[in-house]
């Protein structure tokens, strides 16, 4: 009996309501932007960098006296003579005193590009000795010198003159933008 009275209901409901068609399917709701494309390549290179960085880093450590110097062919050995007696006026300083080798790295590449951004031709790295170090090498004087020698913008660096700094800071020649 529970059936009839179902079916009545049923068939009193699509009298109520008429004829009744079927909806289109609703559309995917739009999705959010892609992702950007990971430069895995570069992001690999990078890596081999920083662990042929660190290898040399413990390969051939530069101590606390001795002087950091680095020519480009390209730099005539007149300027590089220039750069060494500090003749250069220095247009804008980073001092790492402090700094952990981590630190120093990240401070010293966002320190020179940007230097180079804003056109400065000569720059100063204050890196210290490294006497004061817990290590037996100086190593933030050893970042500095891995750093600038990787860099394609920088055209000779040397240890500063004594009046300024001396063999705890070096100063760096950068290519025009």
């Amino acid at each position: 009996m529970s059936d009839a009275r179902d079916d009545d209901d049923s068939d009193l409901f699509r009298t109520a309501i008429g004829p009744v068609r079927r909806l289109d399917d609703a559309p995917t709701p739009p999705r959010g932007p892609r992702p950007r494309p990971a430069a895995r390549m570069a992001q690999a290179d990078e890596r081999a960098a920083m662990s042929e960085f660190r290898q040399a880093l413990e390969a051939m450590p530069i101590g606390a006296g001795d002087v950091l110097a680095h020519r480009v062919e390209a730099l005539p050995v007149t300027v590089f003579n220039r750069l060494k007696r500090g003749q250069f006026s220095v247009q804008d300083e980073l001092d790492l005193h402090g700094a952990t080798a981590g630190q120093a790295e990240t401070a010293l590449r966002l320190f020179l590009r940007n230097a180079q951004r804003s056109g400065s031709a000569c720059v100063r790295i204050i890196h210290g000795k490294g006497l004061g170090s817990d290590a037996e090498i100086p190593v933030l004087k050893n970042v500095v010198d891995r750093v600038l020698r990787q860099r394609s913008d920088v055209l000779a660096f040397h240890s500063a003159p004594p009046a300024q700094g001396g063999t705890g800071a070096v100063l760096v020649l950068l290519a025009a933008r």
